[in-house]
């Protein structure tokens, strides 16, 4: 996964942790991490159909968490927001007459398996609450 959307995603998530029951804006949210709020909505988007958080429209409105912070392991949000393997994409090599090029996307299949279970492992006893209680 070689794009900013797992920090994105834990950016949003945190703040909105540590202000429990209030609506934060995406405008609000998207300064805190220097982006636009267009990238917010759309991870705001992805984490409502998930479930994890409600909005309200309007004047007031804004976003808010929908389940408790202990609930979401940074696995979960991981998963949330997977679009390829820890170590990149395989090569379209299939070239059957060469020793490796013939074997290589089956072997690497495997790695790249293996290595995203160890990320995931790693990740899943981590909660967004113990992440959020970080910061002070």
């Amino acid at each position: 996964m070689n794009n900013t959307r797992f920090a994105t995603v834990i950016h949003i998530l945190t703040l909105l942790a540590k202000f429990p029951g209030q609506w934060l804006s995406s405008e609000c949210i998207s300064e805190s991490i220097s982006i636009n709020p267009v990238v917010v909505r759309k991870e705001l988007a992805v984490l409502h159909q998930l479930g994890w958080v409600v909005s309200k429209k309007g004047k007031d409105g804004g976003t808010m968490l929908n389940v408790s912070s202990a609930e979401i392991s940074m696995a979960d949000i991981f998963n949330a927001v997977k679009n390829s393997n820890v170590l990149g994409k395989k090569n379209t090599c299939n070239d059957t007459k060469c020793l490796v090029g013939k074997e290589i996307n089956k072997e690497l299949g495997k790695l790249f398996e293996s290595t995203d279970q160890i990320v995931i492992e790693s990740l899943k006893n981590k909660t967004l609450q113990g992440f959020a209680a970080q910061f002070q």
